[in-house]
C-alpha cells in the first residue's frame, strides 16, 4: 500500500484516541509513516500513555496551545493528523497549510449539534437518533467535508454517559473504514449543507441552564436528567432546583416502579407516560 504521508500525528484522550492510537500503530507497517502521540488534555490515568510505552510510539504531553500550535507549526513533511476526541482548536495557520491534512471525530451527525458536549444536546432535545461523523477541518469549527458518518438509537432510557461511550465506538469503527481512503487521499468527502439557524453549542453551556424546574413535564425533566448524567466525570455541576420556595441540589435520580414509592425526606415522584415514577433525591440548601 501507498501513501504520500510521511508522519501520522494521533492529538486526543480517552477510549475512541486509544483504539485509533492501537488501530494507526497497526497498519504503520502497511504504509511506512512514522507515528506519534499528542496528548493536550492531561489525564491521570492515561490509557494512550501506555499504549505508547507498550509500543515504543513517542509520546508528547503539551497542554499549552501555543506550545502545540508552535509543534505543529515546524513539521515540513506531509502529515496527517488525527484529532480523535480533542478539544484543541486548529488556528487557521495550521489549517491551511499545504503538508497538513486534518481529521476531526465529531459525536454527533453533522451538520447537527456543532460544538461541545453534543450528546447531552441530542438527549435534551428529545432524538431518537444520532451518531458520529468524521471530517475534515477547516478553518471554521465543525464545518469541513463529511469523510464518514455512522448511525446510533437514543433510546428512552439513554444517560448521556452511555451514549458517549457507544459513539466511542461507532467512532473507531467509521475511522478503520476510512482510514486507508483519507491515506490515499481518495476519500469522497461530501461538504456539508447547512441548515437555516444552525448554532454552535458550547463548552459554557448547560441543558435547562443549569435548572430542573419541576412544573415542567416529568418526561422533559427526565430528559434533562439524562441529557446531564456522565457519572462521576464531572462534565456539568450538579442541577438545581426549586422545592416548595426553597433552592435544592438534585443529587441523583432513577426510574422505579410504583410499588417501590416510599415517603420521606428529600425525595421526589414524578409520575412518567410509561407507568413508572421518577425518583429525584435532592438537597436543599
Amino acid at each position: 500500500m501507498e501513501t504520500d504521508f510521511c508522519r501520522v500525528i494521533v492529538i486526543g484522550y480517552g477510549k475512541a484516541a486509544g483504539e485509533i492510537l492501537k488501530y494507526t500503530a497497526d497498519r504503520q507497517a502497511d504504509y511506512g509513516y512514522r507515528l506519534e502521540f499528542i496528548e493536550h488534555e492531561i489525564h491521570a490515568l492515561s490509557v494512550t500513555r501506555q499504549i505508547c510505552e507498550e509500543r515504543e510510539i513517542p509520546f508528547s504531553s503539551m497542554p499549552d496551545k501555543r506550545e502545540l500550535g508552535a509543534y505543529l507549526e515546524g513539521i515540513r513533511e506531509k502529515t496527517l493528523i488525527i484529532s480523535a476526541s480533542n478539544n484543541y482548536l486548529f488556528p487557521a495557520f495550521l489549517v491551511e497549510r499545504e503538508n497538513n491534512t486534518i481529521i476531526n471525530f465529531h459525536n454527533a451527525l453533522l451538520p447537527d449539534y456543532p460544538g461541545r458536549n453534543a450528546p447531552s444536546w441530542v438527549i435534551y432535545k428529545g432524538e431518537e437518533q444520532t451518531g458520529i461523523t468524521w471530517h475534515y477541518v477547516t478553518t471554521g469549527v465543525d464545518e469541513g467535508s463529511i469523510i464518514i458518518q455512522k448511525t446510533c438509537e437514543i433510546g428512552p432510557d439513554t444517560k448521556a454517559y452511555e451514549l458517549t461511550e457507544r459513539l466511542m465506538d461507532l467512532a473507531c469503527e467509521g475511522f478503520k473504514e476510512c482510514f486507508d481512503t483519507v491515506l490515499s487521499e481518495k476519500a469522497e468527502a461530501k461538504p456539508q449543507i447547512f441548515p437555516p439557524g444552525r448554532r454552535m453549542y458550547r463548552s459554557t453551556e448547560v441543558p435547562g441552564e443549569g435548572f430542573l424546574d419541576l412544573a415542567e413535564d416529568a418526561e422533559k425533566i427526565y430528559r434533562l436528567l439524562r441529557s446531564v448524567d456522565y457519572g462521576k466525570t464531572g462534565v456539568f455541576p450538579p442541577l438545581q432546583t426549586l422545592v416548595e420556595g426553597v433552592r435544592a441540589e438534585v443529587l441523583r435520580y432513577r426510574k422505579v416502579s410504583p410499588e417501590k414509592k416510599k415517603e420521606e425526606a428529600g425525595m421526589l415522584y414524578l409520575p412518567l407516560a410509561d407507568g413508572n415514577l421518577l425518583k429525584i433525591k435532592y438537597k436543599s440548601r
